[in-house]
């Protein structure tokens, strides 16, 4: 009977280990990274929709992202779409291809991104301790039902802290990791 509710609050607590890094993924680091550009949107013919369906992206040099939509009459939605984003970021395009140039952060903007990284891992620990919080409720609940016994529930109560714990270790880990990457220069 634990072992499921276990693994459903395992389950909820990878998934937003999983979008605290998709989210860093979107935090400029000072070299070229396609993923920067996945939450990007297009207006394609009066449908928003994401750069990577109508482009190849890549990043041939470490200062340079280079997007090669499959329709070149794209480009000016491609450029507009990059200026009304958040990134920062100057698009140039030969009628071919778009170019954006990852500029050198400064020492500030480099500070101010840390903080952005802290902000969001608190925020994923604030999440993994909530999915905790049910997991405990739901624990409290099955021996309150008489499913499992008053020793099971502590050592259940146990098991769901050192999880937690677990995934908060991880967090720490990866936001130390992609302090590391802004700091570098």
């Amino acid at each position: 009977m634990t072992t499921q509710v276990f693994k459903a609050a395992e389950e909820k607590m990878n998934k937003s280990i999983e979008v605290y890094k998709e989210d860093l993924g979107s935090i400029r680091a000072g070299r070229a990274n396609p993923s920067l550009l996945d939450r990007v949107e297009v207006d394609y013919y009066g449908v928003m929709t994401p750069l990577r369906q109508i482009s190849n992206v890549s990043a041939p040099e470490p200062r340079l992202i280079q997007i090669q939509p499959w329709d070149a009459n794209v480009i000016p939605a491609i450029e507009k779409a990059i200026l009304s984003s958040d990134l920062g970021l100057n698009p140039s395009n030969d009628g071919k291809v778009v170019r954006l140039v990852i500029p050198q952060l400064t020492e500030e903007r480099r500070k101010d991104l840390t903080k952005l990284v802290s902000k969001n891992a608190e925020d994923a620990k604030v999440n993994i301790r909530n999915i905790r919080r049910d997991l405990m409720d739901e624990i409290k609940k099955l021996e309150k039902d008489k499913a499992i016994t008053e020793d099971e529930q502590f050592q259940a109560e146990d098991k769901a802290q050192k999880l937690t714990d677990d995934m908060i270790k991880d967090i720490d880990k990866i936001a130390e990791e992609k302090q590391k990457e802004i700091m570098e220069i």
